[in-house]
């Protein structure tokens, strides 16, 4: 995720379905902001959280093929890039990615929805074969896990309600409560900065909390800020600052599997060269966030 100040470093986590708007969503952690609708509702439309299909059995890509399906860990309450539409379908930028990504290989992507907090256990559980959850890509991260090329860039933004005027800076956060993930990149940049962290499951929530008055400010993706924005305007709400790194966001994956990661990597590229990668950016975020 992204760092403030001089720690800058990297967020975690974006797309959007302006059919889901921003009532659901519950991820504030891993350098997302979650903006959807989404039920958050494990057993809803192609989500699962039960099983672990054939990560259980290795997380190679014969094996995968061989299965016929590759198991991919998300949110499902993380707009815009996971979660469920009105009709209660999993939906979003990175579900989209996954299942093209999953198609161009060669197999179906079948999606185990988990918390943010339990993602990474969950991979290095087997319980899946790859993380599609705008995860940034950290040298931290890159030690234990593989990573795909990148294919999201983003910023963190730092929000307060819309008659704040004491917090202008990530420096203000200093003493002032911030609704984070407590495991997540956002807020290690809100801890760096001096402030008092309150756990929250996720962005929508964290917004909850900010315009009740309960916590003062909360640190997200700016992607899924805008999302909230466009699909609830009146929300009273807004960006006083931004970090200056750019967040780069891979496809994650258990180390040791490079076949894996090739063609995962084969089918990004491809997917850009003939135009579906902006075909999918386009539809959540009016331009390619890739760049």
């Amino acid at each position: 995720m992204l760092s403030a100040a001089i720690l800058l470093a990297g967020t975690a986590c974006g797309a959007k379905n302006n059919d889901n708007g921003a009532n659901n969503g519950t991820n504030a952690g891993n350098g997302k902001g979650n903006a959807g609708n989404g039920t958050g509702n494990a057993g809803a439309g192609t989500g699962n959280t039960e099983g672990g299909g054939n990560a259980a059995a290795g997380n190679s890509l014969a094996a995968i093929k061989s299965a016929g399906e590759i198991t991919v860990g998300t949110e499902g309450t993380y707009a815009p890039f996971t979660f469920h539409d009105k009709s209660g379908k999993l939906t979003g930028f990175d579900v989209d990615v996954a299942e093209e990504v999953a198609k161009r290989i060669g197999v179906k992507a079948k999606f185990m929805e988990t918390k943010w907090d339990g993602m990474l256990a969950g991979l290095d559980a087997k319980r899946f074969d790859m993380v599609a959850n705008e995860v940034t890509i950290r040298d931290d991260r890159k030690a234990k896990y593989d990573f795909s090329d990148p294919y999201i860039l983003s910023k963190a933004v730092l929000i307060v309600k819309q008659n704040n005027t004491s917090i202008k800076s990530l420096a203000d956060l200093k003493g002032k409560k911030s609704g984070q993930s407590l495991t997540s990149d956002l807020g290690d940049i809100a801890k760096a900065n001096g402030a008092q962290l309150v756990q929250v499951d996720g962005f929508n929530q964290a917004i909850d909390l900010l315009t009740s008055g309960r916590i003062d400010a909360t640190i997200n993706d700016k992607l899924s800020f805008l999302d909230l924005k466009k699909a609830r305007p009146d929300v009273p709400i807004k960006v006083v600052a931004e970090t200056d790194n750019v967040s780069r966001s891979g496809l994650l994956f258990r180390k040791g599997n490079p076949e894996l990661v090739a063609a995962a990597n084969k089918a990004l590229a491809d997917m850009k060269a003939d135009g579906r990668y902006l075909e999918i950016s386009n539809t959540y975020f009016g331009e390619d966030v890739s760049k």
